[in-house]
């Protein structure tokens, strides 16, 4: 034990200072952490998009950025998967074999997705860039034909693509709509921008 006289004034200086050091460094720190999160302009740039599709029904499209553009991401129902079948001999590409949008090895099947069910795909027309509108129901309806199982029209110009995002014949857009790279991190969490070959 030491015979000094505790000085209380030069105590309580002494943890004021270091708890006001203390804050201080929290807010030097907070910038240097958030520095470690991707920026919006990193996102815009090509940062990958984690995406929950948990509460996706069957029939029910959602849109996502990635890289500026809009990503859909659609739950197709049973009878909308079986139609991807009926319609190959109106479609331009129906194996995706054109490269002008090069379409992922794991997308180069008739529903041109991982799993059959979820299309994934850039929602913007080939032709000149527009964003083709959803025309899920079935028949016949202005600027559609009369046996149309269902798909996108871009109002534009015309093009018309089916629900796994493939342009029909004889229209301005020469491609099929781009699927970007994308993979599941679970069931219900996909990712848009990274796969397993990135």
């Amino acid at each position: 034990m030491s015979d000094t006289p505790v000085d209380n004034s030069k105590r309580t200086w002494l943890i004021a200072s270091g708890c006001a050091g203390a804050v201080g460094a929290g807010f030097v720190a907070t910038p240097f952490v958030s520095s470690f999160q991707p920026s919006e302009r990193a996102k815009a740039a090509g940062a990958a998009v984690e995406v929950d599709i948990s509460a996706l029904n069957p029939g029910e499209k959602l849109t996502v950025e990635w890289r500026g553009k809009p990503v859909w991401i659609m739950k197709r129902t049973p009878e909308q998967l079986e139609s991807l079948n009926k319609i190959e001999g109106q479609l331009a590409d129906p194996a995706s074999a054109r490269t002008a949008y090069p379409t992922p090895d794991y997308a180069k099947n008739g529903h041109r997705s991982i799993k059959p069910e979820i299309m994934v795909a850039v929602g913007i027309c080939t032709h000149l860039g527009c964003s083709p509108g959803d025309r899920f129901a079935t028949g016949s309806q202005p600027s559609l034909p009369d046996d149309w199982t269902g798909g996108f029209l871009c109002a534009c110009h015309g093009s018309t693509f089916d629900l796994a995002g493939r342009v029909f014949k004889n229209k301005p857009a020469p491609d099929n709509l781009e699927v970007p790279p994308h993979m599941y991190l679970s069931d219900t969490k996909l990712i848009i921008g990274e796969d397993k070959k990135a």
